[in-house]
């Protein structure tokens, strides 16, 4: 059960959140580290690991589901990077210090001590768990507005800038330091109307084929082609639903 005390913090973190629970006890979980509910045994107190699991899969899947939707033109290669930069976990990180989940966590006396309020990972598990949370107390479409709502800021920064980080860039610097060679990137089709084309792109290096990409134009295939040889190389992070 919660204490008055505790519901008092709980009541105050979902006017942050903006939302309201049904059943608190959700939101009390997925704001339990494992090493409170290790100390805790004997209570039967459930940590926020499995909400944690459950709020990366609602995530990806409603960050997919928006820009889906809303974007009907965007291809299959630039929604996965503009999804790969929204779920990332610096994202993640910053939008969990902005509602100051750190504050309202539980932790063991020894994970306190060492600092656990501010470490990433613990940040980024809260947050998804919360996530899971929500899920759980109201189904995915709330879950899905919540996050919407959460990720506005995130979703017109990343449309502003496109996502447009210049792999092709980033795999050239790479490619020159490890392979001591430039990528080279070839058309591998190219279909559609003149007006609604669509460009596959492959991008080799040492002889082999690294990566091949999407685009509505060679530029952004390229791109894309390069994005995915950063991923083959281990370079870049794949999102939640790449690993």
């Amino acid at each position: 059960m919660i204490d008055k005390s505790r519901l008092s913090e709980l009541k105050k973190f979902e006017r942050r959140i903006k939302y309201t629970f049904r059943n608190r006890q959700l939101l009390g979980q997925a704001l339990i580290h494992r090493s409170y509910a290790y100390e805790h045994g004997g209570e039967k107190i459930l940590d926020n690991e499995r909400l944690e699991f459950l709020g990366d899969a609602v995530l990806g899947l409603a960050i997919s589901d928006y820009f889906f939707r809303k974007f009907p033109d965007f291809l299959e290669g630039e929604m996965t990077r503009i999804r790969s930069a929204l779920v990332s976990r610096s994202t993640l990180e910053n939008l969990a210090k902005k509602l100051e989940l750190g504050k309202v966590m539980l932790f063991g006396k020894g994970e306190a001590a060492s600092g656990g309020a501010d470490q990433a990972r613990n940040l980024v598990g809260a947050y998804e768990a919360v996530i899971g949370a929500v899920h759980m107390d109201g189904g995915f479409k709330k879950a899905e507005r919540f996050i919407e709502q959460q990720f506005k800021a995130e979703i017109e920064r990343v449309l502003k800038s496109g996502a447009k980080k210049d792999y092709k860039s980033v795999l050239q610097e790479y490619t020159s330091k490890t392979y001591r060679t430039t990528p080279r990137y070839t058309v591998v089709s190219e279909e559609g109307p003149e007006h609604r084309k669509h460009f596959e792109v492959a991008v080799i290096f040492s002889g082999v084929v690294r990566g091949k990409g999407k685009g509505k134009n060679k530029k952004s295939a390229e791109q894309d082609a390069a994005y995915r040889a950063l991923l083959e190389e281990g370079i870049l992070d794949k999102s939640p639903q790449e690993k």
